[in-house]
């Protein structure tokens, strides 16, 4: 094992922060895996320190057969953001940016350098490609902020990987993912190996989150020089551990066996590891999501839990306002999975209060909720 400490720019005088980061094995192949890029999201925190104890059993064990890259803290600087007691950790205070969104955009900066060096050998454009990406990434100006400091290092780790995981978790939720609709064959097995609930699959989500800055180059660049060879070579997803409360040793430690058997299938790992389940849940289109929002102020009592299969018309939850006596009832108006609740029991104007992930596209544009 490898520790490697990189130090972010901008940090005021007599303080430093730093992105730390740990290799394991050696290869052709790499896996980059962070946690807690919205640094009060700490169940993927808890399942890399599973991660980090396993991939060292491995290595010692001869069994590593590539790269594996793995950040337990990629945001050093949301850990940090604590405002009378409660973690602020999914917005930079300084700027109000939130921490997982307008990642640098490494299609449109590489296309220059490899326009006309791309032919029909797959591997050699492969290498030419990420080749490209690290020189771009270095031949940056200065950074500007600590965040966009952060975004950069964490993106020059994961830009030459063939798998890269960006552990989250939401509110109270069951496990799920956010991909490529063009990746979800490859997903499928570590989808049903965390019994997930939900897949949400589109090509942009209108904030240029990490994982999308990952995968969504090669995918433009296969479509601006569909003359050549080139592949998905990122296969980059938003995997959500669950709500905010699950940090427990088990579901750590189960999560962390179901992502290394889905490494051991990619090709990093030697070994026998568990087969993958026939039962997986539905891949559906993160357009088909309903935001459920409550049509006045009070407090909140829901009616379903978080991995219930709900129709159009069934209620979801009740809002009731102390004073007036207001009591309404609010409906699905998809048919689909209750798969994310928030946390708190107020609602307030424009604040969604629950999601529902429908088979169907109903809505465009940005997708994301900040």
């Amino acid at each position: 094992m490898q520790r490697i400490d990189r130090d972010l720019p901008w940090t005021c005088p007599g303080t430093r922060r730093q992105l730390s980061l740990f290799r394991f094995g050696s290869g052709p192949r790499k896996a980059y895996i962070q946690a807690s890029l919205h640094a009060d999201e700490l169940p993927g925190m808890r399942v890399a320190v599973e991660l980090k104890r396993r991939l060292r059993e491995l290595e010692s064990q001869g069994r590593l057969r590539g790269v594996v890259e793995l950040a337990p803290v990629a945001n050093p600087i949301g850990l940090g953001q604590v405002l009378q007691g409660v973690h602020q950790g999914r917005f930079e205070q300084g700027s109000g940016k939130n921490f997982n969104r307008d990642f640098f955009n490494l299609a449109d900066a590489v296309v220059p350098l490899v326009g006309d060096r791309l032919g029909t050998d797959t591997a050699a454009n492969v290498a030419l490609i990420r080749e490209a990406m690290r020189a771009v990434l270095h031949a940056l100006p200065p950074a500007t902020s600590e965040l966009q400091g952060l975004q950069r290092l964490l993106l020059e780790h994961a830009c030459d990987a063939d798998v890269v995981l960006d552990l989250h978790c939401d509110f109270d939720a069951v496990t799920h993912l956010y991909a490529l609709p063009q990746q979800w064959p490859q997903w499928r097995s570590l989808t049903a190996r965390l019994e997930a609930g939900a897949v949400l699959l589109t090509e942009d989500s209108g904030g240029y989150s990490f994982d999308e800055a990952c995968s969504m180059p090669w995918l433009n660049l296969s479509r601006r020089f569909a003359e050549a060879a080139i592949p998905l070579a990122c296969l980059a997803a938003t995997l959500e551990l669950g709500g905010m409360a699950d940090t427990g040793p088990a579901q750590a430690e189960a999560s962390a066996e179901s992502i290394l058997a889905f490494l051991a299938e990619q090709g990093l790992l030697d070994g026998e590891w568990p087969r993958v389940p026939e039962v997986c849940c539905e891949a559906t289109p993160f357009e088909g999501v309903e935001l459920v929002y409550p049509p006045h102020a009070g407090v909140v009592s829901f009616l379903r839990p978080v991995g219930a299969r709900v129709a159009v018309g069934e209620p979801l939850l009740e809002v009731i306002d102390p004073l007036d006596d207001r009591h309404t009832l609010v409906r699905a108006s998809v048919d689909g999975v209750l798969y994310v609740r928030e946390r708190t029991r107020f609602a307030q104007p424009g604040r969604w209060l629950a999601k529902v992930a429908g088979r169907h596209p109903i809505r465009h544009g940005r997708l994301l909720s900040d």
